[in-house]
């Protein structure tokens, strides 16, 4: 065996007990899946919109989807439609606290919208800028414009996760309005990109390429080159090296922007990344068979996760919890792992061969 197969059985190796950890999660109730098992077992919590979502990732990553039960494919379908607000045409749980937090309401929108459409279904009622609910902000390019200048990003992560949730309302609008509205953002992230990394904001390296993989969705979902690819995949490479990756998010990030660039890796460069990669996701494996977000534990509260211990970010929402914060599987590291398998064995060019049976699957579902 090379050098690239010894990865792959390596890397697929850590998914061993995913299945049994993933149809623990589900609630046949709600159709809805629990973030973690302290989550499950806990009468404070309920499933929510964003771990629904990621399990419908992880099912459909993993070959799942295609074949789901149609009265599953139903349950799954009544459990986003019923959590959509007739009024707003905003998707919303029932912890209170989720519906302060700006970043986990535009997510809540778009895995709402994108989980229905895997589906087959839609949303049953308009959405925001239909319903001329959407925030002030998307009137004008320039009431954008002032939104974009008033978010502090000295911590790119949290401020261009803030920047890049504020176009979810871009893909409501017409075509035409969309695409001066898109390449307004494409020309403000030009001006105020650090050339010489291409990273965005301030903070650590994975912070600030945490930060720069926010704003990538935004050139994902729109099509556009990023700027400066290079000096992106010189500061990967830096970071990988240099810095220690003690979040799940800190390991898929850099692997989602890699496989968004459009660089030449060279072999020493992709033994290297994927060498680290791996040995990093096996840190997070836990024995329930799911991924740990961070190193000490899953965290209670994931929405406030990206500021970590001694870190600072002005005005910061209230933790909506969704976990007790024990040494556990989450959902959110575990959709990040599946993602992560995925991306390397493309950039590998590996076939990415079943770790999960559907039949046996759907059977025990």
């Amino acid at each position: 065996m090379g050098w690239k197969e010894d990865r792959i059985v390596k890397l697929d190796s850590l998914f061993e007990g995913l299945r049994d950890w993933l149809l623990g999660q589900y609630d046949q109730h709600s159709g809805g899946f629990y973030y973690a098992r302290s989550s499950r077992d806990n009468a404070l919590f309920t499933p929510d919109i964003e771990s629904t979502a990621q399990g419908l990732n992880i099912l459909e990553r993993h070959q799942l989807l295609e074949v789901m039960p149609h009265s599953i494919k139903q349950h799954m379908i009544h459990f986003f439609q019923e959590k959509q607000n007739k009024q707003s045409g905003y998707f919303y749980d029932l912890n209170s606290a989720m519906k302060l937090d700006e970043v986990m309401v535009h997510r809540a929108l778009a895995y709402s919208i994108r989980s229905l459409k895997k589906l087959g279904a839609t949303y049953l009622y308009p959405l925001p800028m239909a319903l001329h609910v959407a925030p002030t902000y998307t009137k004008s390019i320039d009431s954008y414009k002032k939104k974009w200048d008033s978010i502090d990003l000295h911590n790119s992560w949290r401020g261009c996760d803030l920047l890049a949730s504020s176009t979810v309302y871009m893909s409501q609008m017409d075509e035409e309005k969309r695409e001066r509205y898109v390449q307004a953002f494409a020309d403000y992230l030009a001006n105020i990109q650090d050339k010489e990394t291409g990273l965005w904001g301030e903070g650590s390296l994975y912070v600030k390429i945490s930060g720069t993989f926010k704003l990538h969705t935004f050139y994902r979902r729109f099509q556009i080159p990023m700027p400066n690819q290079s000096a992106i995949y010189e500061s990967i490479k830096k970071c990988l090296l240099h810095e220690e990756a003690v979040d799940m998010c800190y390991i898929r990030n850099p692997i989602d922007l890699l496989s968004y660039l459009s660089i030449d890796i060279e072999e020493k460069d992709l033994q290297m990344i994927s060498e680290i990669t791996i040995d990093n996701m096996a840190r997070l494996k836990q024995s329930d068979g799911g991924f740990q977000r961070e190193l000490i534990h899953s965290p209670k509260a994931p929405n406030v996760a990206q500021v970590k211990e001694g870190e600072y970010y002005p005005d910061m929402p209230e933790p909506a919890q969704l976990g007790l914060g024990l040494v556990e599987g989450d959902m959110n590291a575990t959709t990040q792992a599946t993602l992560i398998r995925m991306q390397l064995h493309r950039l590998l060019q590996k076939p990415s061969k079943k770790v999960i049976d559907e039949k046996e699957f759907w059977m025990q579902f």
